[in-house]
């Protein structure tokens, strides 16, 4: 596969000393994060101890009968798997897989609201929807069942994690509809931990709750975390000295650089999780805190492959492209073979070494800009505005027209104290980086402190212009 322009795994050099928290002294070391032991083989799940060997025939066992389940109750995939000229019963081995048709969020929209499911609605304890803000919304629900799975898979991510019962977790992921809230919840308090439900907004409130209530984890975008950190400091308060120890951040792309940046400011261990409510929700995959290289996939419930996705040609182990999944346990609306638009590389596991590790989200195929010929991710923005002294970790992107040329701004906060001719140097620096390390020429425009629309959920890294 020939790979767009910087899509990797986000691994860039470290921060500048100017990238600590603000006030800190330029030469200022964080004290070490203090090392969280993984969890004994007597607290993990059964599933979380097999043998690869195991493991695979659990997963031909399961797909066939999801295959099947699907195929009887679903007239879309009915369709599908006949118009493929496959029928259930063709799946011999793991890797048939590859001859059933891909599903993709137009097809889960086309059937809004419930044309995916394969169960009868009574059998339905819960539903949930994507915002639709580009369209129609997709819509999910869960049986009884499926309810217990979630949980569960969610339980043994904050496990990995570092999260053990008794613990106070703070969720600040948003409740209702989108998937991420009771998602948390629901796994946290299966874990045995004591939830706080903050949800999103209200951030005065939550960096409040957060000092009262003493969580030792925090469930959060990382982008929105970014939002707490500047509200601690407004108030005086060193975010290191509060009783938080992990920091779980999922729900959109972040790179190397932001993971230091929240550790470095927070005095806290940052691994991520993975989810999508297509799928399941949060719960998918999680990085191990003892490890943190990668988010381990846990595959007696997730088949993931990855595929290019320009040729839809499976790829091996290792190689980069599109994110695709296949559900194994899921009741009421099963997925088979879900384009999920995200861009990772499927890895041999470490801390869980039955289940594979995809590398970090670090873009979307979705998310790619092209200016002038020019791939560009929004991520790789960000390692370069986080390594550059003197700018806050707060950016946004600006396209617009300009004759018959496209043209990318890209605008960065100064951190407070930043002196003219620091913010001239910023400047200089991110648009030469850009330049030599992404390949096109833009604008840059450092602007006052606390001036950028501030995230409290998913953050809105894009504003294009062109069209208006």
């Amino acid at each position: 596969m020939t790979h767009p322009a910087g899509i990797g795994t986000g691994v860039g050099a470290g921060a500048d000393a100017g990238a600590g928290p603000a006030g800190a002294a330029p030469d200022a070391l964080p004290a070490p994060l203090p090392a969280v032991a993984p969890p004994p083989h007597s607290e993990q799940d059964p599933a979380e101890r097999m043998s690869v060997e195991e493991l695979r025939a659990l997963q031909l066992r399961r797909l066939r009968a999801t295959l099947a389940h699907a195929y009887a109750n679903v007239e879309f995939y009915r369709r599908g798997f006949d118009a493929a000229g496959v029928r259930p019963e063709d799946c011999r081995t793991l890797e048939d897989l590859a001859r059933f048709p891909f599903t993709t969020k137009a097809d889960l929209r086309d059937n809004y609201p419930f044309g995916m499911f394969a169960v009868p609605p009574e059998q339905v304890r819960r539903l949930h929807a994507s915002s639709g803000t580009t369209g129609r919304p997709t819509v999910v629900g869960y049986t009884d069942n499926d309810l217990s799975t979630w949980a569960d898979v969610v339980a043994r991510s904050l496990r990995a994690a570092g999260a053990r019962p008794g613990h106070k977790v703070h969720v600040s992921y948003g409740y209702g509809l989108f998937t991420g809230g009771l998602g948390a919840h629901y796994g946290a308090e299966r874990l045995g931990c004591t939830v706080i439900p903050a949800s999103g907004g209200m951030t005065a409130r939550q960096v409040q709750v957060i000092q009262d209530f003493r969580p030792e984890i925090i469930m959060i975008t990382p982008s929105y975390m970014l939002t707490l950190l500047d509200e601690f400091e407004r108030r005086g308060v060193d975010p290191r000295s509060t009783s938080l120890r992990i920091g779980v951040f999922g729900a959109e792309p972040w790179t190397e650089e932001m993971r230091r940046e929240i550790e470095e400011r927070a005095g806290i261990h940052a691994v991520d999780i993975y989810g999508l409510s297509e799928v399941i929700g949060p719960g998918v995959a999680q990085e191990c805190v003892e490890t943190k290289d990668g988010l381990h996939v846990w595959e007696d419930h997730f088949l993931p492959e990855v595929v290019d996705p320009f040729t839809d040609r499976v790829l091996a182990g290792g190689e980069e492209g599109e994110l695709v999944f296949t559900s194994l346990t899921k009741e009421a609306v099963p997925v088979i073979r879900y384009r999920t638009r995200d861009l990772t590389r499927l890895l041999p596991g470490t801390a869980r070494p039955a289940f594979r590790r995809m590398a970090k989200v670090t873009g979307r195929c979705d998310d790619m800009i092209i200016l002038r010929g020019v791939n560009v991710f929004p991520t790789q923005i960000e390692e370069v505005v986080l390594r550059t002294g003197g700018v806050a970790p707060h950016f946004q992107l600006r396209l617009s027209r300009r004759g018959r040329m496209d043209h990318m701004t890209v605008r960065a906060e100064a951190r407070p104290g930043a002196s003219p001719e620091q913010r001239a140097a910023a400047a200089a620096a991110i648009a030469s980086e850009v330049k030599d390390g992404v390949g096109v020429s833009v604008e840059v425009e450092i602007v006052e402190p606390e001036t950028l629309e501030r995230s409290v959920g998913k953050i809105r890294r894009v504003v294009d212009e062109r069209n208006h």
